[in-house]
């Protein structure tokens, strides 16, 4: 899913990178002090697992690739927001050191993978929750990253720097990852289990209920 330089046209790579800017500032806003000493550990070992996944890329069709990228996983341990802070400095980390993605479009690889897929991943984790957590988690990343392909098909049909039409880049990558997309339904759900029963206390909270003054 990392879109190499030259496939989006520069006006949509600015506005891609200004909603991936303003959307990860809210996030940091909101987390706040949320990374403790007992979290922090947490953080670094999620981010590594994600980082070594997300190198093992295959090509798909239309100049882009299909790999495992961990933004649901990271939202159901971590939460959303320090989830995606988490993917959006490992998507950074690869296309600075290892070009894997290109830095004029860094802020479109980074709103697909740490922004989209982490969010949506998310809601779709708690929506599907009360009817057992693996089914959750399964949903989370297979839909999480199939939206997160949208929105690179997206971007691509969209720049006039790319040579296929919008339905073209939808269907390519929506239905190539909607495929894919189980496999990384299946690590994430398989993961999570090993970790709830290894783990328990890493096991995900429910955001506190705000506080009602009398």
């Amino acid at each position: 899913m990392h879109i190499p330089d030259g496939f989006v046209d520069l006006p949509l790579a600015v506005l891609f990178a200004a909603l991936s800017v303003a959307t990860l500032s809210y996030a940091a806003r909101r987390v706040g002090g949320e990374i403790s000493d007992t979290r922090a550990p947490l953080v670094g070992v999620v981010a590594a697992g994600v980082f070594a996944a997300q190198m093992l890329n295959w090509p798909i069709p239309g100049g882009t690739s299909a790999h495992f990228v961990g933004g649901a996983f990271a939202a159901i341990l971590l939460g959303p927001h320090l989830g995606a802070l988490c993917v959006a400095t490992v998507v950074a980390v690869q296309a600075l050191v290892f070009g894997d993605g290109g830095l004029v479009v860094l802020g479109a690889n980074v709103f697909n993978m740490a922004i989209v897929e982490v969010y949506v991943g998310y809601a779709i984790y708690r929506m599907v929750a009360p009817y057992g957590e693996f089914r959750a988690a399964f949903a989370a990343g297979w839909l999480g990253i199939t939206a997160g392909a949208l929105t690179a098909g997206l971007q691509l049909g969209l720049s006039s720097a790319f040579q296929y039409e919008l339905l073209t880049t939808l269907a390519i990558m929506g239905v190539g990852h909607l495929v894919l997309g189980l496999i990384e339904g299946a690590i994430t759900a398989v993961v999570y289990r090993y970790l709830a029963q290894a783990r328990p206390d890493l096991r995900p909270t429910t955001a506190p209920e705000p506080e009602v003054s009398a």
